[in-house]
């Protein structure tokens, strides 16, 4: 088993929302690594002020083959963890045959998972409803965040998560995630069936908005045609923010049992 670890941020925040999973897993002994997102890697009081206009049209196409050129400059394949669109990320570099295992956390659905859930469509619908949004670069008021992310946790913990955390985003990967059945380009299928694909945890939180649980479940229920392994679990109680809020130990501590699980089965992936 690989000894790294590749964290994957979704929409709206940087790497620093793995500050506290880093910590863990490096107490762990594993070497973690947080790459950010292209365009990204600034600090977020400048990307508030002055957010690069090349976000705006960067898609999904163009993340994963920025963490695809990452991950191949390993000696050997990490293991994969991702959150939101992270999540979704994650299954595509998986799919493409890249990483030792995944791991997607409240995971943005591929194609073919239909979002159609009422929270869902409301959190998104500030960016879906913007005009032009899919080329230009939006951005999410506290309120939008509380609604989508934070919505169970004391409201000065919401506030310190908005002020530490969002920045403004690119539109397009709202819409490639949305309309993907309309998209020619694919930008965001996987291949449920492929058989030599690495092992995958999918996790959800049962007060997630945006990712709702039910979503997180029709996603696992698309991958039960292959002998490639595939795992689920439920949080109770977690909401969107599952990788920082309150009991993120929890969730943490099952990832590395996973992974501890899976050394003893199979030695080296």
């Amino acid at each position: 088993m690989s000894n790294t670890l590749v964290f994957i941020h979704g929409a709206w925040v940087t790497p620093l929302c793995w500050e506290k999973m880093i910590g863990f897993f490096q107490g762990k002994g594993y070497a973690c690594v947080a790459p950010a997102w292209p365009h990204r890697d600034k600090p977020i009081e400048e990307l508030r002020r002055e957010p690069p206009a090349e976000l705006a049209g960067l898609g999904v196409t163009e993340i994963v083959a920025h963490y695809e050129r990452i991950i191949k400059e390993f000696p050997e394949p990490p293991i994969l963890i991702g959150h939101s669109f992270g999540g979704l990320f994650v299954q595509i570099l998986l799919d493409r045959g890249l990483g030792a295992a995944g791991i997607a956390i409240d995971s943005a659905p591929p194609r073919g998972v239909l979002p159609l859930q009422w929270s869902t469509i409301k959190a998104n619908a500030g960016v879906l409803s913007r005009w032009r949004g899919w080329k230009g670069i939006v951005y999410q008021s506290f309120k939008q965040f509380q609604y989508a992310f934070v919505h169970t946790l004391p409201e000065a913990e919401q506030r310190a998560a908005y002020d530490t955390h969002v920045v403004p985003e690119t539109g397009r990967i709202f819409f490639q995630a949305a309309l993907a059945l309309l998209d020619p380009h694919r930008a965001v299928q996987v291949n449920f069936e492929k058989a030599d694909r690495a092992p995958l945890l999918l996790i959800a939180g049962t007060e997630d908005r945006i990712v709702p649980a039910a979503l997180n479940r029709a996603n696992y229920r698309k991958y039960q045609r292959t002998s490639a392994r595939t795992d689920f679990k439920e949080f109770a109680g977690r909401v969107h923010w599952i990788i920082a809020q309150d009991g993120w130990e929890e969730v943490a501590d099952y990832i590395a049992r996973w992974l501890d699980q899976l050394t003893g089965e199979k030695g080296n992936l």
